[in-house]
């Protein structure tokens, strides 16, 4: 038994060696002369060879991987951190939306109306104006059909709000959903009547997605592969290598949205790494068929890995996030249960169900949950998952954790939790006004506490959300995150004692995304055997003030050694 160990350790010995002295020593790329963030300090320079790096160092330790068909960067003095990944964006949404009637969050009522209006001129007669986003603070007055009906006419017109989870229609697009005044709330929505019970054309959660589904035209295979180009490059130009889609089905369908990524990485194009959650729904006859085709739209770039359940809504002036406190306002011509504390989308018992089935199925899990109840709601299933099938490595995500109690931060770490938090929302913004209004100051002052989260030792991601919030660009999340202010500065902050450092921040994006991702072996640091995504940034994030890191600039991004985004003038 020793003898045959000696010599099959012989073997492989050989085997290795034979195998190493195959491979070419030179690289395909070698980046230098920059300052290079790896886990052990800063460097100068990377060698990559076939889309992995193989070398880290200074000029002269790399000087041997240089071949006569190497290209060489000159970082000119740049500096190069790991490719960062967005946990929770919605692409597809984002470049549709692109085309739609786009106001500017934070408008008064007499400013969003008046570009409604000039949508609707360029628009052809009959045909949907959707777009948005309102923001109920924001308005200024209380919001009716009449107001909407005026600069409309007989468009069916719907318009989102800042969050995604409430509409504005007119009364063609009732019409069409045959909604009138005595139509009964939807599981899981609610239609706004005012004071007198007239509609006011609010539709909340469900009331609006159910009530108008099939009725507003889908977006077809041409715009839907625009779309997914024009964000690509949008992310990448941040410095975005790879990011999940949060919602697929969402924009269009699962069989069109699915079939625009496998024909995207078909195409051989340099695309960020995707991975995708199809949204569950509990009868759902297209999920189940799409849960079982999955693999048929795998490629290199895209991993249909993971599901998302959507437990709550958003604790604004809608007060549709669960919350295990009542609200601290009102909502006028509401006196509900639902009004007081919010609404839970699913059962526990059906949600624990589901949970278990898909860890189970190798599936990661990612919740939508706004509310301290909904986070609590996603932990017990969590917790009913691992009962059953024990921990097998899947990190199943809670986001959005505006709220969280203590008691349920300590329990994350030791079931494998993750908390995914928005970071785009940090500062003082329309929707915390709304947020702040609807909560009170008390609960305001642990508003994302990713301190807690942290310090607890709980795995933290970061999701923008986008296109709910303006901006895909991680740097604004990233400054937010330090500083808790508007981007560039503020004297009003959001929840100061839940600031964390530079350092920390850029790891959500990075090292604890890779985690997330269940990559952390390849992706998430500057290492020899790790990916070459990588970021080339004109500053130094670790070296300029924080309320300056909004306005970091990416000049080159590289997605597995390859130039995915180039600057055309040093800054985009």
């Amino acid at each position: 038994m020793r003898l045959a160990r000696t010599l099959t350790g012989s073997l492989l010995t050989l085997m290795s060696a034979a195998t190493l002295a195959a491979v070419p020593s030179s690289a395909d790329l070698i980046l230098q002369g920059g300052h290079v963030r790896t886990p052990d300090g800063w460097a100068e320079s990377i060698a990559v060879r076939a889309g992995v790096i193989v070398a880290v160092g200074d000029a002269a330790a790399l000087r041997g991987f240089k071949g006569a068909q190497t290209q060489v960067i000159d970082l000119q003095g740049a500096t190069v951190i790991p490719g960062l990944h967005d946990v929770h964006v919605h692409p597809l949404f984002a470049g549709v939306s692109e085309r739609q009637c786009k106001v500017e969050q934070g408008k008064t009522m007499s400013a969003f109306l008046a570009a409604v209006k000039d949508c609707t001129s360029k628009a052809a007669k009959g045909t949907w104006i959707r777009g948005g986003q309102w923001d109920a603070p924001a308005l200024g007055e209380p919001m009716s059909l009449e107001q909407l009906d005026a600069v409309t006419g007989d468009h069916p017109a719907y318009f989102e709000d800042s969050s995604g989870h409430s509409v504005w229609v007119n009364s063609a697009a009732l019409r069409i959903a045959r909604v009138e005044e005595t139509t009964a709330n939807p599981p899981g929505g609610v239609i706004e009547h005012d004071e007198h019970g007239h509609l006011t054309g609010v539709l909340r959660e469900d009331a609006g997605l159910e009530l108008l589904r099939g009725k507003i035209p889908k977006p077809d295979a041409a715009t839907l592969r625009s779309a997914l180009q024009w964000s690509h490059e949008e992310m990448l130009s941040h410095g975005l290598t790879s990011y999940t889609e949060a919602s697929v089905g969402f924009t269009a369908d699962f069989k069109s949205e699915m079939e625009n990524y496998k024909a995207f990485s078909a195409a051989k194009a340099v695309m960020p790494r995707a991975t995708l959650c199809l949204t569950w729904g509990p009868d759902s006859a297209d999920f189940e068929r799409t849960l079982v085709e999955r693999n048929l739209y795998r490629s290199e770039f895209v991993q249909p890995d993971c599901v998302k359940i959507f437990l709550d809504g958003v604790p604004t002036e809608s007060h549709t996030a669960a919350m295990l406190e009542p609200y601290a306002d009102t909502v006028a011509g509401r006196d509900d249960e639902a009004a007081r504390r919010g609404m839970l989308f699913v059962s526990q018992d059906v949600l624990n169900a589901a949970v278990t089935r898909f860890d189970a199925q190798g599936l990661t899990v990612k919740f939508h949950a706004a509310g301290d109840a909904a986070v609590r709601s996603g932990l017990d299933a969590i917790a009913a998952a691992r009962s059953r099938n024990g921990f097998g490595g899947l990190m199943h995500n809670v986001g959005h954790c505006t709220f969280v109690s203590e008691q349920d931060i300590q329990r994350a770490r030791g079931m494998g939790a993750t908390f995914e938090v928005s970071p785009y929302l940090f500062g003082p913004s329309s929707i915390n006004e709304a947020i702040g209004s609807a909560i009170g100051p008390a609960r305001m002052e642990r508003v994302w506490p990713v301190r807690e989260m942290l310090d607890a030792g709980a795995l933290v991601v970061p999701g923008s959300d986008w296109s709910v919030v303006p901006s895909v660009n991680p740097w604004v999340g990233i400054e937010q995150l330090v500083t808790r202010q508007r981007p560039g500065g503020s004297a009003d902050r959001f929840a100061p004692r839940e600031a964390i450092s530079v350092q920390e921040a850029i790891d959500l994006f990075t090292v604890n995304a890779a985690r997330q991702e269940r990559t952390s072996d390849r992706l998430g640091k500057i290492a020899p055997g790790y990916w070459a995504d990588l970021a080339v940034l004109e500053e130094n994030p670790y070296a300029i003030p924080a309320t300056q890191l909004h306005d970091v600039h990416v000049r080159l991004t590289l997605v597995g050694g390859a130039v995915a985004y180039r600057a055309t003038k040093g800054r985009h």
